[in-house]
């Protein structure tokens, strides 16, 4: 039921895989109306039906407007946080449901187009990190009078990184076997962040973990340091008038992502 991205890092940039599951999302896929289920996907059990109502798309895109821009929403029972140290998904299996605190997510685009099944629309979700795509799905099938479940979806992007340009593992088995470079660079996962190029005597005391004065960064509260041959050295991270290291990479580092 769920397909597209996944970013995958290996070895010291493992500790950049941070950057990239908190850059803005896009997802698509397909909402079944008229059955809810108690996961709010298909991997779950049927606990309702409801009549799905003749809906055009001005009135079903405007439902979904409803449900755009900065809003609260309450996570799942089927989901990995924690509440009173276990987690939801584990209450959920026990047949126990509790209060969940709602939380602000942002849905910077939702929209709808309706399919050749007049009970299944197709979306497209620009979101911010957190949000659950199947509470959406859920919460829009009740804006339009009806429930509804996710039944297909599909990460398109998490902010560089997409899915159309990234391998299949049948494409990356081909392209190891050729002897291609599969991987990308550490610095790749925070191309989103302003960046200082500096010379190997400030890299080195950046890498030792003193802070220093990085006017170049123009007051971001991140950035990326780069060395002269252009290998990441570390993220840093603004402390008063100064950056601090925070992600601080090997010298000789030539893991990619």
């Amino acid at each position: 039921m769920a397909t597209g991205l996944l970013v995958v890092a290996v070895g010291p940039a493992t500790r950049l895989l941070r950057y990239s599951q908190a850059q803005t999302k896009v997802y698509t896929g397909r909402i079944q109306l008229g059955i809810a289920t108690d996961s709010l996907d298909a991997d779950g059990a049927v606990v309702g039906n409801s009549p799905v109502p003749d809906l055009s798309e001005s009135t079903a895109l405007a439902a979904a407007k409803e449900l755009s821009g900065d809003i609260m929403q309450t996570p799942p029972m089927v989901s990995a946080i924690q509440q009173g140290g276990r987690r939801l998904y584990d209450l959920a299996r026990e047949g126990i449901e509790v209060e969940r605190k709602s939380r602000p997510v942002h849905v910077a685009d939702f929209s709808v187009a309706p399919t050749d099944d007049l009970a299944v629309w197709s979306f497209r979700i620009e979101c911010s990190v957190g949000t659950y795509i199947r509470v959406l799905a859920s919460d829009w099938a009740e804006q339009i009078g009806t429930v509804g479940h996710l039944c297909e979806l599909r990460r398109e992007s998490s902010g560089a990184h997409l899915a159309a340009t990234g391998w299949t593992l049948e494409s990356l088995e081909a392209a190891l076997g050729d002897g291609v470079e599969v991987l990308r660079t550490p610095l790749s996962m925070v191309a989103h962040l302003p960046r200082v190029v500096v010379d190997d005597t400030i890299a080195q005391r950046i890498r030792h973990g003193q802070r220093l004065a990085l006017p170049e960064l123009a007051a971001a509260d991140e950035g990326v340091v780069v060395d002269a041959v252009g290998d990441l050295v570390a993220t840093v991270k603004r402390r008063d008038d100064s950056y601090q290291p925070d992600v601080v990479m090997p010298a000789s580092d030539e893991t990619v992502v």
